[in-house]
C-alpha cells in the first residue's frame, strides 16, 4: 500500500506498547486500480445531499451502512466536521453534523477492514495536539485504518465561537498540517516549532498504529490545490465537475513537481449521484443511472483523467434501498471499473 503505510511500534522505544494488530484493507494508491469509498449518510444532513429518510435515522442505520461497506469492496467510509452551525446557514446546511472522531471510533468497533476517513476535519478549530490526541487514538483503536482528511473550513461564526482565526485559516491550516505530521509520528514526545504552534517534552500515548498517517487535503480553490500539492498525501476536490478536473489535476502535479515533492499523491473525485439499475422514481437529472456496465464505463472516465479514488453517493428512499444499492454496486459495477 502506497498512501496508507502500516506498521507496528518500534521495538525498544521506552514507554511504547505493542500496536493494535492491523487489519488488511484495500489499497488506495496512485499505481493501483480505481478505488471507491463513500461519505456516510445520517452523520451530516446538508440539504444539498441528504435524503428525506435520514432525518429519522438511528445509530443502528449508520451501523448497517458501515457494515455493508466493510463487507463489500468500499475502500473507506467518511465523516464530516462542523462544531456549530449559525442560524443564517441552518436551512441549507442543517445543524446535524456528528463529531467525526466519535462517529468513526464508534464504527471502528463494528467494522474490521474499511478505512475511516475524516472528510474533512477542520483542524484549524483545534490546537494540533488536541487533534493529534483524538486521531492517534482512533488510528490505534482501529488497527491503523485512519485517513486524515483536512480542510480550511468556511463558517466564520464557527471559528469566532471557539476563538479560532477565520481570516487567517489558510495559514493556520498549513502550519497545522506540519504540526500534525510531527504529532502523529512515531515519537512518544513529538517536537515542533512554528510561528503559531510549538511543543516539545510533552508525551502522547497511544501512538498511531500506522507508521505514517496519510493526510489528504480537501478543497478546490487555488490555495487548496497548492496546499494538497505541497503538503498532502492525497487531494480531495470538493465538487469539481468532470470537465474541470483535468486542468486541476495537471496543476496539482505541476505544483508538486515545482515544490520538489517526489512522493506520489492520491487524487480523488466526488462522482455524480448514482443509482444502479432503472429507478422507478425520480432520482434527479444529475444522477447517473442504468445498467451496471454503462455506469462502470462512465466512472472509468475518472481513471482516464488521472483520478485514483472516487467517492460515490447513491440515491435512496430508505436505509434498505441504500444498502441494496451498495451491494449492487459492489457486485455488478465495481468488477468493471478496472477493465
Amino acid at each position: 500500500m502506497a498512501a496508507v503505510t502500516r506498521g507496528g511500534s518500534a521495538p525498544g522505544r521506552r514507554g511504547r506498547k505493542a500496536a493494535v494488530p492491523v487489519s488488511p484493507s484495500l489499497p488506495i494508491a496512485p499505481n493501483g486500480p480505481l478505488s471507491y469509498g463513500m461519505q456516510l449518510p445520517v452523520q451530516s444532513q446538508s440539504a444539498i445531499y441528504a435524503e428525506p429518510w435520514e432525518a429519522a435515522a438511528t445509530p443502528a442505520d449508520l451501523v448497517r451502512v458501515a457494515r455493508a461497506a466493510d463487507r463489500g469492496g468500499f475502500a473507506y467510509i467518511a465523516g464530516c466536521d462542523h462544531v456549530a452551525i449559525p442560524r443564517r446557514l441552518a436551512a441549507g446546511m442543517s445543524t446535524v453534523w456528528y463529531d467525526p472522531v466519535a462517529t468513526l471510533s464508534f464504527l471502528a468497533g463494528v467494522t474490521e477492514r474499511v478505512l475511516l476517513m475524516s472528510h474533512v476535519a477542520v483542524v484549524g478549530l483545534r490546537h494540533p495536539l488536541i487533534s493529534a490526541k483524538q486521531y492517534a487514538t482512533l488510528d490505534h483503536l482501529s488497527g491503523g485504518r485512519l485517513v486524515l482528511g483536512v480542510g480550511a473550513g468556511h463558517v466564520r461564526e464557527e471559528f469566532e465561537a471557539v476563538g479560532a482565526d477565520f481570516d487567517g485559516r489558510g495559514g493556520v491550516l498549513d502550519e497545522s498540517i506540519d504540526a500534525l505530521r510531527a504529532a502523529l509520528g512515531p515519537e512518544e514526545y513529538p517536537e515542533f516549532a512554528g510561528e503559531l504552534f510549538s511543543f516539545s517534552g510533552l508525551g502522547q500515548l497511544p501512538r498511531p498504529a500506522q507508521e505514517r498517517v496519510p493526510v489528504w487535503v480537501g478543497g478546490s480553490s487555488p490555495a487548496a490545490v497548492r496546499r494538497a500539492a505541497v503538503r498532502g498525501d492525497g487531494w480531495l476536490p470538493q465538487g469539481d465537475p468532470r470537465d474541470r478536473l483535468p486542468a486541476q489535476i495537471a496543476r496539482l502535479h505541476a505544483l508538486r513537481e515545482e515544490a520538489g515533492v517526489d512522493a506520489p499523491i492520491v487524487v480523488g473525485a466526488i462522482t455524480e449521484p448514482l443509482y444502479v439499475g432503472e429507478p422507478g422514481w425520480s432520482v434527479g437529472r444529475r444522477t447517473l443511472s442504468g445498467k451496471p456496465e454503462a455506469l462502470a464505463e462512465s466512472l472509468r472516465e475518472y481513471a482516464a483523467i488521472g483520478v485514483h479514488q472516487i467517492q460515490v453517493r447513491f440515491r435512496s428512499r430508505s436505509v434498505d434501498e441504500l444498502t441494496d444499492q451498495m451491494a449492487a454496486f459492489d457486485a455488478d459495477v465495481a468488477p468493471h471499473l478496472g477493465t
